[in-house]
């Protein structure tokens, strides 16, 4: 299956997915510990794939 634009996920469905606060993951990326983003959205706002985020959260930091 290939990733299509529809799937892009922003700071919130990635805090959902992990389960913390938007904000944690803001933080997570001003720290360098979140990946860079696949791409912007119109308005210049990073998105990721899913699958990005589910192979980050893996082994993001605190992740047992």
């Amino acid at each position: 299956m290939s990733p299509r634009s529809t799937d892009l996920w922003s700071y919130a469905e990635i805090a959902r997915h992990i389960k913390v606060q938007s904000e944690t993951v803001r933080n997570y990326r001003r720290h360098g510990l979140l990946p860079d983003p696949d791409t912007h959205d119109a308005n210049g706002h990073p998105r990721w794939y899913p699958d990005t985020i589910r192979a980050w959260a893996r082994n993001r930091p605190g992740h047992r």
